[in-house]
């Protein structure tokens, strides 16, 4: 199936993603690289290097995940940020991700990850960002906030609508399943990294 998005419902397309986000269940998340994708099948070799095979439902959606600068992000952007703990407990974000302001709100909060030993993602509203060299960013959710530096390593991306046949073999994507009680798994979202980029969050 291939899917042509107009401009002119991108932002429509992307709220549609925000909602369904927001109503699944905590989804698996499966990193690495499409194997093949046959009609609705996607073959994923994950990062260990073993096979994942997960169904897309009918209204799939992908979602390109496109390089951008730390310019981008200012004061009452919406933002994710996947940071890990130094020896201090500060965080230092091992990647910013700019949600289009279709998407504001989605996953809001703090909570552990899954990127690495003591990972975190905290998805909320910029409060500030100091510095001129190495930054730091304070990311507000609900009534509560953490302050995150940001360093010349940290990964800047943000979204925008994908289409169904860049899931080809090589792709580096982030799939959110479910599983099933019979270990099946399905998927409505698929993270893309555009022309070559490994989604980093």
């Amino acid at each position: 199936m291939l899917r042509i998005v107009s401009t002119a419902v991108l932002p429509g397309l992307l709220i549609i993603a925000a909602v369904a986000f927001a109503q699944e269940p905590m989804p698996a998340r499966i990193r690495g690289t499409v194997a093949a994708m046959d009609h609705q099948i996607l073959t994923v070799t994950d990062r260990a290097g073993g096979t994942e095979t997960v169904t897309l439902k009918p209204d799939a959606m992908v979602i390109d995940v496109v390089p951008t600068s730390l310019a981008e992000i200012k004061p009452d952007s919406f933002v994710g940020v996947t940071s890990l703990p130094g020896a201090d407990g500060a965080l230092t974000a091992v990647e910013v991700h700019i949600f289009p302001e279709a998407m504001r709100g989605t996953g809001e909060g703090h909570r552990p990850w899954d990127l690495g030993a003591g990972s975190t993602m905290t998805n909320g509203t910029v409060g500030t960002v100091t510095g001129t060299g190495g930054r730091t960013m304070t990311v507000k959710y609900g009534t509560d906030s953490k302050t995150i530096a940001v360093t010349d390593k940290t990964q800047i991306v943000s979204f925008q609508p994908g289409q169904m046949d860049e899931l080809k073999p090589g792709a580096h994507i982030i799939v959110f399943a479910q599983k099933a009680p019979d270990g099946t798994l399905t998927a409505s979202r698929v993270t893309v990294g555009k022309d070559g980029l490994v989604p980093p969050m």
